[in-house]
């Protein structure tokens, strides 16, 4: 059925996003088989390929529940914790109204105009220009804001991406980006555990190259598991990158139909656009944010649609104007500006500036009697 409308949309992508989730959950399935195959590889001895993949399965049906009970396990681990080793990574704190009316008030706003309950608010002390969303519930739910953002855009604009990480909150996204970051960290180290016994260990207490007779069952079997492994890695990654490149175009439009303002989401998109990476996170948490800036071969690999592609989806659809790209200066001449500003002209005038203060004796002028308060000159000066 074809999708029409922001809200249809929605739908049509959460339905999507939970077969896909399935799909990535199913992976670690894969895994196990991968390394059911590898151990009975080892331990075949000379037996047919045939006889190693039958013996592999049943070793997955007899393993399953396990797999199960320990993706399960890591995802509550992951519950639980996710926001304090996000907040570790990033360095960002909490905020209340009090330390940050500015942002508190205007996300307060947003979420009384559409009855949402507020997300924390958290300020991650960065130069770069970004924002996240994360959390599993209501109870969990919070925006991170980079300090270089707030203080690089006006209050339209920081609205704007407030309420794009919103957007994310209202539609599950974030959800759903934590539970596949999640299920995707257990491939990754599933694979990294299975490269490592393979190349530094044995399975089935048995050497690959017991006997002399003929193993070329064994050698297929271990090669299909290998195969199988980088399979599902590489499917786990495709997997996330479709889950975030396929929202930030909704959140984008949702942020709009909050504010209903288009040309400050676009203002927004294009002061952050290549000013977002930010230091010493992963790749997973950049997965979260409103632009994860890349390199090479964008739209390979980007998890996130390019800003480009974002301010012409905007200006096609809710008649917004792209300014093009935005040219904003280091935050160092900033400050210089700011400093410079700052400074209070003394009885002389700005002393800064190349022009005379006005009625400031020149350089052999005899200068005159001072005026007296009260008294205004005469025709005679």
């Amino acid at each position: 059925m074809a999708a029409y409308g922001l809200y249809t949309h929605i739908r049509s992508n959460r339905r999507r996003s939970i077969a896909l989730l399935i799909g990535l959950f199913f992976l670690v399935y894969l895994m196990v088989y991968a390394g059911a195959l590898l151990a009975e590889g080892w331990a075949g001895g000379h037996a047919p390929l045939d006889v190693i993949l039958a013996r592999a399965w049943a070793d997955l049906m007899t393993s399953w529940p396990y797999a199960t009970a320990g993706t399960v396990v890591w995802i509550l681990i992951a519950y639980r914790f996710h926001q304090a080793m996000i907040d570790g990574l990033s360095g960002s704190e909490a905020v209340t109204r009090k330390e940050e009316p500015r942002l508190y008030n205007l996300l307060e706003n947003l979420c009384i105009s559409r009855g949402i309950p507020m997300p924390k608010l958290r300020i991650m002390h960065s130069d770069a220009l970004n924002a996240f969303a994360t959390g599993l519930n209501q109870k969990q739910y919070s925006i991170t804001v980079t300090s270089g953002l707030m203080n690089r855009l006006n209050d339209a604009e920081v609205e704007a991406v407030l309420a794009h990480e919103l957007t994310h909150i209202r539609n599950g996204d974030v959800r759903m980006m934590v539970i596949a970051v999640i299920i995707a960290g257990a491939i990754s180290f599933f694979s990294e555990f299975f490269f490592r016994m393979m190349f530094y260990g044995r399975m089935g207490g048995r050497s690959s190259s017991s006997g002399d007779g003929d193993r070329k069952g064994a050698g297929a079997a271990i090669l299909i598991a290998i195969v199988l492994v980088a399979v599902a890695w590489f499917l786990s990654l495709v997997i996330r990158f479709a889950l975030s490149r396929s929202r930030e175009f909704l959140a984008d439009a949702g942020a709009v139909e909050l504010t209903k303002n288009p040309d400050s989401m676009i203002m927004a998109l294009r002061k952050i656009e290549g000013r977002g990476e930010l230091p010493g996170v992963t790749s997973a948490v950049m997965e979260m944010c409103i632009d994860n800036p890349v390199e090479g071969f964008a739209d390979l690999f980007a998890s996130h649609p390019s800003i480009d592609r974002r301010v012409d989806a905007l200006v096609r659809m809710a008649g917004g104007h792209d300014p093009g790209p935005v040219a904003l200066p280091n935050p160092s001449e900033e400050t210089q500006s700011d400093v410079a500003e700052s400074v209070e002209p003394g009885p002389w005038g700005n002393s800064s500036s190349q022009e005379p203060a006005r009625d400031a004796p020149q350089r052999g002028e005899v200068p005159g009697p001072l005026p007296i308060p009260g008294v205004t000159r005469g025709p005679w000066g």
